[in-house]
């Protein structure tokens, strides 16, 4: 099973041209399968002797883990595009992955920030320093265009023209879409490109990484992560809050200020209206400023 899931991978990789996280979540949702499988049923195990039955006690296991609906389905979504190129490759018959149904998701409203809140966040960073200077641009950038810490680190000089206020964003399976970058953003990201300095082991011109390290390289995801849990700490916020409240934020705040849903769909890049859809939840306040003006009889 494990020799399978190895070929499955390589397919991802070189094929489906999947990126590296991408094929690193599918790989650990395949190996726990192939060990859960051969712990099961046998060292010898192979995706032909595997049935329904097995693969519903696989996500029995999953349950009984205390793993969380969303994982569960996640990991399901794993096993069955990889049972869907088993059977294309001739290594079963049939796809005993085809019966199996997600768990009832329970719905969770994302934590966002005020504006009050936000605007705390931003002011966070010192502007003495490069790296706060730099700091200020990360963050005015991924809330003024709803970036996951992903898409922001992947930026180039070539994905900006600041002149318009647009960025060119590679979000998940390499869709690209543009995003609007507001005057705060574009400003930050200016006063940035004057003191920043790119290593020469970094590609020039517009393949050029945007946001660097002290080193002159390009950033990576946990380095931003750090980043944001640092200042979201200065700033005294909710506990709750992480690097993808900046998000939620922005996606609720133009919904509240009266943007269409597909609109904010584009936006984030979302396949699915119904992942847009989580974000129409509004605060208590504005639901009662709304009703306080549209119903006729809501005051005298």
């Amino acid at each position: 099973m494990h020799r399978h899931v190895a070929q499955y991978l390589a397919y991802l990789s070189t094929e489906r041209n999947a990126s590296e996280l991408t094929v690193k979540s599918y790989r650990e949702d395949l190996i726990d399968l192939a060990d859960y499988l051969q712990e099961e049923l046998g060292e010898g195990i192979t995706p032909d002797r595997v049935t329904p039955r097995d693969l519903r006690g696989y996500a029995s296991a999953l349950h009984d883990a205390g793993y969380a609906p969303a994982s569960i389905s996640r990991k399901l979504a794993s096993l069955r595009s990889f049972y869907r190129y088993a059977q294309r490759q001739g290594w079963c018959e049939t796809n005993p992955a085809k019966p199996l149904r997600n768990p009832r998701a329970r719905r969770k409203l994302p934590h966002f920030l005020t504006d009050r809140e936000v605007q705390r966040l931003l002011d966070a960073p010192a502007l003495d320093t490069t790296q706060g200077v730099r700091d200020r641009a990360i963050l005015e950038t991924m809330y003024s265009a709803g970036l996951r810490v992903s898409e922001v680190v992947n930026l180039n000089e070539g994905d900006l023209d600041l002149h318009e206020g647009i960025a060119r964003i590679r979000g998940k399976g390499r869709k690209e879409r543009l995003a609007p970058l507001g005057s705060f953003a574009v400003d930050a990201l200016r006063n940035y490109f004057r003191v920043r300095t790119v290593s020469p082991q970094e590609p020039a011109g517009r393949a050029a990484p945007v946001f660097l390290n002290r080193f002159g390289r390009r950033l990576t995801t946990r380095s931003v992560g750090r980043m944001l849990e640092k200042y979201i700490q200065l700033s005294g916020l909710d506990t709750r809050t992480s690097p993808h409240t900046l998000r939620h934020s922005f996606a609720t705040h133009l919904l509240n200020r009266g943007a269409d849903i597909r609109s904010v769909q584009e936006l984030l890049g979302h396949k699915s209206l119904i992942t847009t859809q989580i974000y129409t939840h509004l605060s208590t306040a504005n639901l009662r400023d709304v009703y306080q003006r549209a119903h006729p009889r809501a005051r005298a």
